[in-house]
């Protein structure tokens, strides 16, 4: 009953012209996305694509994407949950939608925040570090562990 009000809209996402085999890079496109502007979305997508071709020449670069988002994506995380006067920070299990679109933003966070470069070249650099298990975005799934370990005597608390 419960799951005829949480239908998922994946069947909606339509399929990425150019990589039509991956759902995920429609999807970041999606998230990349501002003010409607797809085709700048993906033109963006796809240089950092071409960039990540050239630098790893073995491999296809939906094959580094999607590695480096499974890289990044985060098992637990905590929710602040209040219990008789105090908050405490619990460590809860994240779901697989919730872990794809916390990956796709700490992706882009941490390729938006290096200036100075256009944001396919800080990308393509972003999704080569995830796929090496390092960079920006790995640091923040690495810290987001951290603190559901360090909390986890108060994993009780998560009902």
């Amino acid at each position: 009953m419960a799951g005829k009000y949480f239908q998922s809209f994946e069947h909606l996402l339509r399929a990425d012209p150019t990589y039509p085999q991956s759902q995920n890079v429609s999807k970041f496109v999606n998230c990349i996305m501002r003010e409607g502007k797809r085709s700048l979305a993906q033109g963006i997508v796809y240089r950092a694509f071409g960039l990540i071709k050239a630098k790893v020449g073995d491999k296809d670069p939906i094959e580094v994407f999607e590695a480096a988002v499974e890289n990044v994506k985060p098992v637990v995380e905590v929710r602040s949950k209040r219990v008789g006067g105090a908050n405490y920070q619990v460590p809860v299990e994240v779901n697989r939608k919730r872990q794809r679109a916390l990956a796709f933003r700490w992706i882009l966070e941490a390729a938006r925040e290096k200036k100075g470069k256009p944001l396919h070249r800080t990308l393509a650099e972003e999704l080569l570090a995830a796929f090496n298990r390092e960079g920006g975005a790995m640091a923040k799934r690495d810290n987001t562990h951290k603190m559901a370990e360090a909390n986890k005597a108060f994993a009780h608390f998560a009902w």
